[in-house]
């Protein structure tokens, strides 16, 4: 299936067929943003939506196009996020049953949000370590009961429903839209948007991006055909998928100007000052547009940008992690295994004479239980500012002391820290 098999007429009747369901978002223009980047920068703030994310316009456009004997049987889908909840949201709201099927480890909050949404139309049913397990049970499920399968991305009815934040954004902007950045997973959001913009704007360039730990769009643009990623970072858990759908891939193909992969450190600072600067509170894979700026600074200055904050739920229990993955990658923590000479003393010398005036110790242990003046410890550093970190380096030479740089050995960083 090609992009021929959807048309900007099917992204204008998905407008209509949602217009009651999901609030038409406000694209806001961000003057923190456009002053650090010398631009106009416009949010599209989808993680205002009714389930804090832009997944209920593919999923409700979609099980309203069924139909009415396989709508009232149900639905069924496998998602351990935000498809789920939009899913459940269209149960309730057509009141017909849904089955959601999600990994045993999901978390708690999240599960507790699809009941939410569904109220007593939804049964959550938590099957399996991992989204594949989920996914392969509610296929099952789907064939023995003769239900329907909710896509998450790869059908052309979802794409449409995603297509029309493109609808919505393009008439909101009073002017030009020279750039549209949105995050890519499966590629719906990105498909769908490009295909409007560039139906009635063929000038607007749109970026796609995606994280470092997950970039499968850009590399099956860069094969010429799709590709099945092994091992994923899922800490961008909103985009982390390992094969992006087959209609999707074919639209990026032509409407997609660009693919900017982008380190998950740089998205965990973005979240962070969208909620210190701007009080949005921007799930990872909402951060990824935004994120995305500081590697296109050049091409975007004094034009008119906009960037889609796909969704806004973040578990606030993540934030720490957050935290230590922004500062880790702005080069002000910094983790060492340190061997302190065996002789009185040494670790107050460290305190005294290699720490800097600035420098701030976040952790330390010792590696032994036993005979902890003799061994290496574990210490984490945190820096005011980033330039600290050569000369903390040369004290720590010209003290004579043996350290490791966890930072540096990834094999290590991922099993002490």
């Amino acid at each position: 299936m090609t992009a021929q098999h959807i048309k900007l007429e099917d992204i204008i009747v998905a407008s209509h067929v949602l217009k009651d369901v999901v609030q038409h978002t406000p694209l806001q223009k961000n003057f923190i943003l456009s002053e650090k980047y010398g631009c106009n920068v416009y949010l599209k703030r989808e993680d205002l939506q009714v389930v804090r994310s832009f997944k209920i316009r593919g999923a409700y456009n979609m099980i309203r196009s069924l139909p009415e004997e396989k709508l009232q049987k149900g639905v069924v889908c496998a998602s351990a996020g935000n498809h789920a909840q939009g899913v459940a949201y269209s149960c309730k709201a057509l009141q017909i049953p849904g089955k959601i099927f999600m990994p045993t480890t999901t978390p708690r909050q999240k599960i507790s949000q699809v009941k939410l949404f569904g109220g007593p139309f939804v049964e959550v049913l938590l099957i399996g370590d991992t989204f594949d397990d989920s996914l392969r049970e509610a296929l099952a499920y789907c064939d023995r009961e003769d239900m329907s399968f909710i896509h998450p991305f790869d059908d052309p009815k979802v794409v449409a429903g995603q297509g029309t934040i493109g609808l919505e954004l393009m008439n909101d902007m009073r002017e030009q839209a020279d750039y549209v950045f949105a995050g890519i997973g499966g590629g719906g959001l990105i498909a769908g948007l490009g295909l409007y913009i560039k139906s009635i704007s063929p000038a607007t360039q749109v970026i796609g991006v995606e994280a470092t730990g997950a970039p499968s769009m850009r590399q099956s643009i860069d094969t010429g055909e799709i590709v099945t990623l092994g091992e994923i970072d899922k800490f961008v858990d909103g985009t982390a998928v390992k094969r992006v759908g087959e209609i999707n891939f074919d639209i990026a193909r032509e409407v997609v100007d660009d693919i900017i992969v982008v380190p998950e450190g740089k998205v965990c600072t973005t979240i962070l000052e969208l909620y210190n600067e701007n009080a949005i509170i921007a799930e990872p894979a909402g951060a990824l547009p935004v994120a995305a700026l500081e590697f296109y600074r050049e091409q975007i200055a004094g034009k008119n940008v906009v960037c889609v904050i796909s969704g806004g739920n973040n578990d606030i229990d993540r934030m720490q992690e957050i935290k230590e993955r922004s500062l880790i990658y702005e080069g002000l923590k910094h983790y060492f295994i340190v061997n302190f000479p065996q002789r009185a003393g040494a670790l107050r010398e460290f305190l005294e004479y290699v720490l800097g005036p600035n420098d701030d110790i976040t952790r330390f242990e010792y590696t032994k239980k036993t005979s902890k003046e003799n061994g290496p410890a574990l210490v984490g550093i945190e820096l005011k500012h980033k330039e600290d970190y050569g000369p903390l380096i040369e004290r720590m030479k010209q003290r004579g002391l043996g350290f490791s740089e966890i930072n540096k050995d990834p094999n290590l960083f991922s099993l002490l820290i």
